[in-house]
């Protein structure tokens, strides 16, 4: 069963990434689905980072933020524990802005990072 872990989120989103996911989660592709957040190898720093809607699995730690589901592996959770994610709507460098403080080094691309 999964984990859920109270004020302890391993990501946190902001007010601006609460207000995205939950428009991409009207999608019916995502109909029922929690957003997930994972590192996996690769990147031109070593490590990625990776985000998709997914369901929920047993090892999941599971956090809220503002209602909105978060899941990350434990694995991942190593990687990832007190990070931030922002969204931005801007015409040049808007998207998801992930801020890790873990992240000793991170790729000019902001996708990833060196551990």
């Amino acid at each position: 069963m999964s984990e859920v872990i109270a004020n302890q989120n391993v990501v946190t989103l902001t007010a601006n990434a609460v207000e995205e996911v939950r428009v991409l989660l009207t999608k019916p592709e995502n109909a029922g689905k929690h957003m997930r957040f994972y590192v996996e190898q690769g990147g031109c720093s070593g490590m990625q980072y990776g985000m998709v809607f997914d369901e929920s699995r047993d090892a999941d730690l599971v956090t809220e933020n503002d209602g909105v589901t978060v899941l990350v592996d434990p694995i991942s959770a190593d990687f990832l524990r007190g990070t931030v994610v922002d969204f931005s709507d801007a015409m040049t460098g808007g998207g998801f802005k992930i801020t890790n403080p873990n992240a000793k080094q991170s790729c000019g691309c902001g996708r990833s990072f060196e551990a």
